[in-house]
């Protein structure tokens, strides 16, 4: 009776019953077995978070006289060019110009500053900054800042004087080993405003390139007429191109990558052969005269 009552069929409660549990049981079973034997899911390898660079440029266009439009472009051009490599600070603001500020940054840029744009105050921070190991480099009317300031016109090389109609010209690429020049060709033409200056800085700076003057019109130096230097001056290192009036200039290839090396290194970030160390600033030639209203030194 108790064994019939067992196999009576599908009907029977009890033997549903062990048929569930029956079930349940595998379930379990291959549960635990696909725990122990699958592998863990393979999860996508997580790219490094780039963190923000740590060093800094200071990026300064501040003018008290003629003012170029294409300073906006500049300011790009250095941005496109570094902003993966420093944190820029581009400003106007001359109260920047303090000692505490200026320890923050591996080097300054003048991008077409004009006239007298710093205080007694803040040209001694400028002094203290260069003195401690700091970089300069100057783009075009950088050289027609602070003519009455002779320790910034040692440090720049020259003083802008004059200049010819924007024209194209030949630059001759006299040291191709910097970094700033060794991607440009031995002759080099290009469209510019191209300076003429107070005096000739090849006794105290080497020089990178210079104009052919006999393929510009206007802006002659006596046959020798250097438009791109660099120079360890003072405790810091100094950079300077003439190129740079027009807003095309800082969408040239050669032109940026010549920016580019060029703010490198006067950051420290790249070597060159060993630059000129230029007298102290008190063993340098008599300072310039204060301009007088000649039409020299003043952009027109």
């Amino acid at each position: 009776m108790h064994d019939g009552y067992l196999r009576s069929g599908a009907s029977n409660p009890v033997r549903r019953a062990l048929t569930s549990l029956g079930i349940l049981m595998l379930g379990i079973g291959g549960l635990a077995m696909a725990t122990v034997d699958s592998p863990p899911p393979e999860t996508a390898p997580q790219a490094p978070r780039e963190s923000a660079p740590t060093k800094r440029l200071l990026v300064f266009s501040k003018t008290a006289g003629f003012r170029h439009d294409s300073i906006p472009d500049g300011i790009a051009c250095v941005r496109e060019l570094l902003g993966n490599r420093f944190q820029i600070d581009a400003t106007e603001d001359a109260g920047v110009f303090n000692p505490e500020n200026l320890k923050r940054y591996e080097a300054i840029v003048f991008v077409s500053t004009t006239g007298d744009i710093l205080d007694a105050k803040q040209q001694q921070a400028f002094e203290e900054f260069i003195r401690a190991g700091g970089g300069f480099a100057g783009i075009h009317a950088a050289a027609d800042t602070e003519h009455t300031w002779p320790w910034f016109g040692k440090l720049v090389g020259a003083y802008f004087k004059t200049h010819p109609p924007v024209q194209e010209s030949t630059v001759v690429v006299e040291d191709r080993t910097h970094p700033s020049t060794r991607m440009l060709p031995e002759r080099w033409t290009r469209t510019d405003e191209w300076y003429v200056y107070d005096h000739n800085p090849r006794k105290h700076v080497r020089v990178l390139a210079s104009l052919d003057d006999s393929t510009v019109s206007g802006a002659n130096m006596g046959g020798d007429h250097p438009i791109a230097w660099y120079q360890e001056f003072d405790g810091g290192r100094s950079w300077y191109t003439g190129g740079g009036h027009t807003k095309e200039s800082f969408r040239e290839p050669l032109f940026r990558q010549h920016i580019e090396g060029g703010i490198l290194w006067v950051a420290g970030e790249t070597d060159a052969p060993p630059a000129p160390v230029a007298p102290k600033p008190e063993e340098t030639r008599e300072a310039p005269t204060t301009r007088a209203n000649d039409g020299r030194g003043t952009q027109q």
